[in-house]
């Protein structure tokens, strides 16, 4: 019988799950360049809150295309972001972003 209790003690008990930590890198402040600047400000601030500026952009003055919303139509804001493109994809955007945070 003894070994039976024996087993019992041996069991773990569930390890408690942690909260997510946030990775360090995607935390990470970039400084705009001046054209991104007058879109986003001049603070230096994580690639995601870059994006959501943008999009916030974006969606205050009516530049995604109203046939395919996955194209967004630059304004003269935009277009030195857009290296100079009047339409890019939503999927470009990021490359085209890129360029512009250092």
């Amino acid at each position: 019988m003894a070994k039976k209790t024996a087993k019992k003690a041996a069991k773990k008990a569930p390890a408690k799950k942690s909260a997510r930590k946030p990775n360090a890198a995607l935390l990470k402040p970039y400084t705009p360049s001046a054209a991104l600047a007058e879109v986003v400000g001049k603070n230096a601030i994580p690639r995601s809150q870059v994006v959501k500026k943008l999009w916030a952009y974006i969606k205050s003055n009516g530049l995604q295309d109203k046939k395919n919303k996955r194209m967004i139509n630059a304004d003269a804001k935009l277009k030195p972001i857009f290296s100079g493109k009047g339409q890019v994809s939503m999927f470009e955007m990021s490359k085209h972003l890129s360029k512009h945070l250092k």
